[in-house]
């Protein structure tokens, strides 16, 4: 029997957004640490991230609910507009605490469009072939990511830093202009209305994908702590471009993101997943020993081949747990425990390194510490079902 084809206009076109509003809002992470130092908040380095998760998680029961009642499209609009709305907002921000509120406002953006991206994606692809689907989407999403990170590390060591937050707004709205034509897969929508934003208790959670949720939130710490440590880290070691480590990592996530869902499609979620809990483990112990470009380089691309593995797979494990009509939900809930790991990494790691150089072994073993609890928590208390 012949596969259906997943390069099809509605994915390309889904992908093609969604690479656009991943470099938006990834663009500017390289430089809102030296941003933040400028308005005299070193010490609040952690909350840059921090901050950004808190909204994303508190508003992804909504996004997900609003994603099963009134479209995909009209989530991922909302939350692309929000990029662009604070990109523009940025270069007027004087005081520690406006930009710590700008911040709390952008953690909508990814709190809204990715549900409705995964949410999509789930509507068009066939049920075994969802890792393969999630991996390809990844692509879009890693480049877009690492695309973000290196350009806007570039342009910030050459222009003012307001010139970042311009471009983060031009991709944003590009972003919006490719969802505005293209067409919804909720059959059954119904229009919005404010009591959508009335949740019920049974409406904030799916306890179905607690496991990979669970798994989720132990393993993307490092990422939250990447994020948050590696500018200071780079500038340590004598590395200009503080986004060039993110865009290692991404490209080599690249490497084995389709090829991992593929697998986890034939071989289950959470043989794949396991595997990439230890390598995220190994490759932080390798960053915390990197004394130069070259091992750095090194760690970030077995950084990269751990997240490879982890995301399409997670995601592909969600999606077989969840009920058809409330994958909205099912999705929501993944995202939350997305933000409440990143997070974490973020604050932690920010305390733990407390801006000085003497802690960043300590800090990064503090990651390895939690991939490594991902793999206990598969080998020995998550359930093993997949497919239903």
């Amino acid at each position: 029997m012949q596969k259906a084809p997943l390069l099809n206009k509605s994915f390309l076109l889904l992908s093609l957004s969604a690479f656009l509003f991943f470099a938006s809002f990834n663009m500017i992470i390289p430089e809102l640490p030296a941003y933040i130092t400028s308005l005299g908040g070193a010490e609040y380095k952690g909350w840059i991230i921090g901050l950004f998760t808190i909204t994303a998680g508190i508003s992804r029961p909504f996004s997900g609910k609003l994603a099963d009642k009134i479209g995909r499209l009209p989530v991922m609009i909302f939350g692309a507009v929000i990029c662009f709305v604070t990109g523009l907002i940025y270069p007027f921000v004087t005081t520690v605490v406006a930009f710590l509120v700008l911040r709390l406002v952008h953690g909508f953006s990814t709190g809204f469009t990715p549900t409705g991206n995964a949410a999509y994606v789930a509507d068009i692809v066939p049920p075994r072939r969802r890792g393969e689907a999630m991996g390809v989407i990844g692509v879009a999403i890693s480049v877009g990511t690492a695309t973000g990170n290196a350009v806007g590390g570039h342009l910030g060591s050459m222009y003012p830093v307001d010139v970042v937050f311009y471009t983060s707004s031009v991709l944003a709205i590009l972003s919006i202009i490719i969802l505005a034509g293209m067409n919804e897969t909720l059959a059954d929508k119904v229009p919005f209305h404010f009591r959508l934003l009335k949740l019920k208790r049974n409406e904030i959670i799916d306890v179905n994908v607690l496991p990979p949720a669970i798994f989720m939130a132990l393993t993307v710490f490092s990422f939250g702590l990447v994020l948050t440590i590696m500018p200071d880290y780079s500038e340590y070691l004598n590395i200009s471009n503080k986004g060039l480590f993110f865009a290692v990592f991404v490209l080599a996530s690249l490497v084995v993101r389709i090829v991992a869902g593929k697998i986890s499609d034939r071989i289950g979620r959470v043989k794949v997943l396991t595997v990439s809990a230890l390598l995220l483990s190994v490759a932080m112990v390798l960053i915390a020993y990197s004394g130069s470009l070259v091992t750095l380089i090194g760690a970030g691309i077995v950084f990269g081949f751990a997240v490879g593995m982890n995301s399409p797979t997670v995601f592909a494990w969600a999606i077989d747990l969840a009920e058809e009509d409330k994958r909205g939900k099912a999705l929501a809930t993944l995202y939350i425990f997305l933000e409440i790991g990143v997070g974490l990494g973020a604050v932690i790691s920010g305390w733990v390194y407390a801006n000085d150089s003497a802690n960043f072994k300590l800090t990064f073993f503090t990651g390895a510490g939690f991939a490594f609890a991902g793999f206990l928590y598969l080998r020995f208390l998550a359930p093993k079902r997949s497919f239903k």
